[in-house]
Parts: structure tokens; C-alpha cells; sequence
């Protein structure tokens, strides 16, 4: 690794240009690179390595990773085993498998029918929702959701009123003729 110091050259990203080009340092902190100037447009900025490059040691160089393996397979992590849907199906009753309703309960490794995403498998309950996984996704259901049928409003059609433009006044609606004939008779004896 070269030696930096204040007033040589290095390689940085430069933010004005969007490139990798010669800086000249301008500030160190301790043996860190911390301010530089681009060399192409004069602009100063904070140092970015070059895309790929990185001042932080390896991990093959630190002790730790050395002492890691030569103490063998006690802290290798564990392998990642997928199962796939068809394996997680696998001697499970799937012809008997109930119809999803968001009415009835599930339990975990219980076999779904659902309308739309098809067979599932219930991998986990939390509360009122379940998390169903299907061949192509995990999706998560409302369940336990029963109780008495919600009872619908009556229906009343509409009834017939006066036509027109709401913004105009309605016209008073003439008197039935029964009612004409025993209001003329009252006015008229007045």
C-alpha cells in the first residue's frame, strides 16, 4: 500500500466530473485520505475511493478470520436448505383439502383450497391472520372471522318525483280534482 501525504496525487471519484481521475490530497486525518481536489475541473470535495477499492482490511488479513478457520468447523455457519412446495406438500391429504373462508379457523401445516392462488399451506398463525404459502408467493389471509351473517339493509326503490332542473324553482303541483271542487265551494260561500 502506498504512502499518502497532503499535496501528492491519488486516484478518487470526482462528484462534479462522475468520473475516477487524479486528485491532489488537500487533508489527511492520521494516515486517511479526508479532503481532495479534482486535477480536471478544480473542484474540492471529500475523498471517495475509486469504485471497487475500499480502505477497510480484508477479511483474510484480520487475525480473527485466521484463528476462524484453523479452529476448525465450530463457528462455519450452517448450511441453507431450501424445500420446495412440492416437498412441503408431500404426504399431505390434499384432495380432502377445505375451501378458503375467512369465516373458518387454520392451523399451521393445514392444506388450503383457495379460489384464486389454488393449493396452499398454512405456515404461520398469528391472531385473526394466517400466512398461506402457495407455489408462487406467501400471502397473508384474514381467518376466524365467523359469527352471525351481517343483516343487509332494505331495500326501498325510488320513489317518483318531479322532473327538471334541480336549480329551477318546481312549480306548485295542481290540486287533485276532488279537492277543487270542495275548495270552490268553501270560497265561494265566504
Amino acid at each position: 500500500m502506498a504512502t499518502h501525504k497532503v499535496g501528492g496525487e491519488v486516484d478518487a471519484y470526482c462528484t462534479r466530473c462522475k468520473l475516477t481521475l487524479a486528485h491532489t490530497i488537500l487533508a489527511m486525518v492520521g494516515t486517511k485520505i479526508a479532503r481532495v481536489r479534482c486535477n480536471t475541473c478544480n473542484g474540492d470535495h471529500a475523498y471517495r475511493g475509486a469504485p471497487g477499492t475500499t480502505d477497510r482490511p480484508t477479511p483474510s488479513s484480520t487475525p480473527r478470520a485466521s484463528r476462524a478457520s484453523s479452529s476448525g468447523s465450530s463457528s462455519a455457519k450452517a448450511e441453507k436448505v431450501i424445500i420446495s412446495f412440492e416437498e412441503q406438500l408431500a404426504g399431505k391429504d390434499i384432495a380432502n383439502a377445505p375451501k378458503y373462508s375467512p369465516k373458518d379457523t387454520y392451523q399451521v401445516d393445514q392444506v388450503v383450497s383457495h379460489p384464486t392462488f389454488g393449493i396452499g399451506l398454512v405456515t404461520a398463525v398469528r391472531g385473526d391472520k394466517v400466512d398461506l404459502t402457495f407455489r408462487t408467493d406467501t400471502k397473508t389471509l384474514v381467518h376466524g372471522r365467523g359469527g352471525p351473517p351481517a343483516e343487509k339493509p332494505a331495500f326501498s326503490p325510488p320513489t317518483r318525483g318531479a322532473t327538471g332542473p334541480a336549480d329551477k324553482p318546481m312549480a306548485a303541483e295542481p290540486p287533485p280534482a276532488d279537492a277543487e271542487a270542495s275548495g270552490e265551494s268553501a270560497t265561494n260561500g265566504d
